[in-house]
């Protein structure tokens, strides 16, 4: 078998990629370059957007962000709470209404929205055209860079009355305009008041009131086999609804194929397609359970949304501050296994003998990170974290996040055949492995 570490906190690998239907899927280096993916496990994600390693954010039918953008524009203005709905429990009721889905569409359609995002792009010409011996032959008509628009179109919906508007980070990051359609025809300028690439949740607001909105549901309680309908504008067609069943939730970032999101996905048959990024995945209440955000583009009926409960989470965040802040170690790891154990072992390129079969092994540790800091090396072997036995690189990573930032974790590990304890405070997720 192959070893992938599993990419923790960091580690952004930058390339261009492009899907085979010819959307753009680029990177960004530094400010101007968008992560990229560790890994390929062919997930899509569907929005405006990127492409990394196999990975996709496409929006339909072009995305603003193909090229390298700028920050979007953040603002800090406070937005009232989204409606919390109650605890999800099953209900008998697509037996006792053959046509739940029907009302659930007549519910929650007018609070779904259709997202317009463009930018300008700035193309530079090729550092070859400033050549004396191209020049001989065309002279200086190719010194004046070109600009073009580009736009995308994705999905969103209303949580509050006020209008804010959640969707998906990819559907809107780095876009100079942004127009939000209402299901009645009317049209909104929006203001982007801030996104998370760790999460891909973005906050739009725009200036209306008694605005049709969706209950939010707790997305804890929902169980596989429940109903999943989703309403967005796939392939540009919008209003779409498509209806299947809850296939798993707690799909973490990793097993999703997308290890450098921080989120654990709820699993659905329910079909989407680009354009749904950014669209609510609703129960048969019409309460929302997740946002739409990926597929596998390798398979049939593998769809990822993020949690109600994470969305609601981080677009509180980002209208109150405009960001989030995600708490961080610095550390690669992966899972420990007998297999992974004899991989290691028997690669004389590896650099780290393990001694251990169970825990979670530190591949590489970040300079300057908290990690680094507190004396973690590769080759460790973490095996209890606050007293909480560890057995996973997963589960390490849904603790840090669970942490804030700052806090102390006091991390058992071993070294060397030796055991060993080291207490590693947090530090807040470096911007610059946002960009």
């Amino acid at each position: 078998m192959t070893m992938h570490p599993h990419d923790f906190d960091d580690s952004i690998h930058t390339s261009n990629h492009h899907h085979p239907n010819g959307s753009f899927t680029p990177h960004r280096r530094g400010r101007l370059m968008q992560r990229g993916f560790s890994r390929s496990l062919g997930l899509m994600l569907l929005g405006a957007g990127v492409a990394t390693a196999g990975s996709y954010m496409a929006w339909h039918p072009s995305s603003p962000r193909s090229q390298p953008t700028a920050t979007p524009v953040v603002a800090t203005s406070p937005a009232t709470e989204p409606t919390v709905a109650a605890p999800n429990t099953l209900t008998t009721q697509a037996a006792q209404n053959p046509n739940f889905v029907t009302d659930v569409v007549k519910q929650a359609g007018p609070a779904v929205v259709r997202i317009n995002a463009s930018r300008t792009v700035r193309s530079q010409l090729p550092e070859q055209f400033n050549d004396p011996f191209f020049r001989q032959f065309f002279g200086d008509r190719f010194q004046m860079p070109s600009e073009r628009m580009q736009s995308g179109v994705g999905s969103g919906f209303i949580v509050s009355a006020d209008g804010r508007v959640v969707t998906n980070a990819h559907v809107v990051e780095g876009a100079d305009t942004v127009e939000v359609n209402l299901k009645d025809g009317r049209s909104f300028q929006g203001r982007v008041l801030g996104v998370d690439p760790v999460t891909d949740v973005a906050v739009i607001k725009i200036e209306a009131n008694d605005l049709p909105v969706l209950p939010l549901s707790d997305s804890e309680q929902i169980q596989p086999g429940e109903w999943a309908i989703a309403i967005g504008n796939p392939l540009g067609l919008d209003n779409t609804v498509t209806v299947g069943i809850i296939s798993a939730t707690g799909r973490s970032s990793n097993q999703a194929g997308i290890p450098d999101k921080r989120v654990d996905f709820i699993q659905t048959d329910a079909a989407i397609n680009p354009g749904n990024s950014g669209g609510p995945l609703l129960n048969e209440r019409g309460e929302v359970i997740g946002m739409n955000t990926a597929i596998r583009a390798d398979a049939q009926g593998i769809g990822f949304a993020i949690p109600s409960n994470t969305v609601q989470r981080i677009a509180d965040q980002l209208a109150t501050n405009g960001k989030v802040e995600h708490a961080y170690l610095g550390v690669q790891m992966v899972t420990l296994s007998p297999q992974v154990k004899q991989e290691i072992n028997s690669n004389p390129n590896s650099g780290i003998t393990v001694n251990e079969e169970q825990g979670v092994l530190v591949v590489r540790v970040m300079s300057d990170s908290p990690a680094a800091r507190a004396g973690l090396r590769s080759g460790d072997v973490v095996v209890k974290v606050n007293g909480q036995d560890i057995t996973t690189a997963d589960q390490l990573q849904r603790i840090v996040e669970q942490t804030q930032v700052g806090n102390t974790l006091q991390i058992e590990l071993r070294r060397n055949g030796q055991s060993q304890s080291l207490a590693v405070q947090t530090g807040s997720f470096p911007a610059r492995a946002q960009q």
